[in-house]
């Protein structure tokens, strides 16, 4: 599994037309009102990537496996969410579980399809979204730092971890996400046992009118512009493009439609490098006869990591990792010719991961 994005937004903002082409499937309701969707559709996608084939091809490997990417629908939220309203607290409840947040917005006009708000405006739908989601870890962290009090006279990690409660809850109250906090980078891992909805990485997906998708428009550029502020990344889609996109088995098809419009890529594709980025993930390969795979891994891991994502054993017994960059791999023509030309490099424990390598790893059972 590469991660798991949670669908976000308002009612009506065209989640589940998203989702629905993102994962080419009809799972999701979509309808002309809100709260359409109860129950969250989770849909997984193979990330593509045009390595696994040319790997593939050299290595003669039987079969192909991705990295796999899963979203989930989550039905739109609504202003007092983190009260309760419009079912807010299950909903919520999900968010908690995945790895990025896409926040699809509405950035175009159309007077058939209904907006809660009355009128189409991303920038207050935004902020409609983040004050219950910061209301929420508010309320959440208040109540945790109560109980951290009577913990600290006697533990000084408690201590450590009441420091940190208290700068989030600082930054809160003054209407500042906790992704925002860039200090918050070394308590990482305190940070994600206090399971904070702001503290996850935002993609905003700006939904616009087909006519607007290679260019945007003023609500897009908008929110680009809110996107730098708020530490997040926007990338500018049409729903209903992807949608029809969907529709076409055909790859040769589709590209020949995606180039009649003048795009160079599906929405699938933009939304994943954005998640890639926002996450700093890489890949890695492996490849043989059998199979051609890929892996993702957190950028800056070294090489014992990168054999646990394989299995768990691999990283407890790891002894070296035998190592290719794809451009090497390709330009000799596979493994066997890398060896002879010198370019396989026999790697240990404080190798850092480079993105695109193919390994071999040695280890102790």
């Amino acid at each position: 599994m590469g991660f798991n994005c949670g669908i976000i937004g308002l009612p009506n903002v065209g989640k589940s037309t998203l989702f629905n082409a993102l994962t080419s499937t009809i799972v999701a309701q979509v309808a002309n009102y809100p709260f359409c969707t109860i129950e969250p559709n989770v849909g997984r996608v193979a990330v593509p990537d045009l390595r696994l084939k040319k790997l593939s091809e050299i290595s003669k490997s039987v079969k192909i496996i991705p990295t796999q990417l899963e979203f989930v629908d989550i039905a739109g939220i609504v202003r007092g969410a983190s009260r309760g309203e419009g079912l807010g607290n299950q909903f919520l409840a999900k968010i908690r579980e995945v790895d990025v947040i896409i926040h699809v917005l509405r950035c175009f006009e159309d007077s058939d399809i209904v907006h809660i708000e009355g009128n189409v405006d991303p920038i207050r739908d935004v902020e409609i979204i983040e004050t219950e989601l910061l209301l929420a870890d508010l309320n959440s962290l208040e109540r945790r730092a109560v109980n951290m009090n009577k913990k600290v006279v006697k533990n000084k990690e408690s201590k450590i971890q009441l420091d940190l409660m208290n700068l989030i809850l600082t930054t809160l109250r003054e209407g500042r996400p906790v992704r925002a906090i860039s200090s918050i980078i070394e308590n990482r891992t305190i940070l994600r046992t206090f399971g904070l909805l702001t503290s996850k990485p935002m993609l905003y997906v700006c939904n616009v009118e087909e006519s607007a998708v290679t260019t945007g428009n003023i609500f897009s550029k908008n929110i680009g512009i809110k996107a730098i502020v708020d530490n997040a990344i926007n990338v500018v889609i049409s729903a209903a493009i992807e949608a029809e996109v969907a529709l076409l088995k055909n790859e040769s098809e589709k590209i020949a439609f995606l180039m009649e419009l003048g795009l160079l890529e599906t929405g699938l594709n933009k939304i994943i490098r954005a998640g890639y980025e926002l996450l700093q993930l890489i890949t890695f390969f492996t490849s043989g006869p059998k199979e051609t795979r890929a892996w993702t891994l957190n950028k800056g891991f070294k090489a014992p990591q990168a054999a646990g994502n394989i299995h768990q054993d691999f990283e407890k017994g790891f002894i070296r990792a035998e190592t290719i960059s794809y451009a090497d791999f390709i330009s000799c023509g596979g493994e066997s010719k890398a060896r002879e030309a010198g370019k396989m490099r026999i790697e240990g424990k404080d190798y850092l991961v480079q993105d695109g390598d193919i390994f071999h790893f040695l280890f102790n059972v």
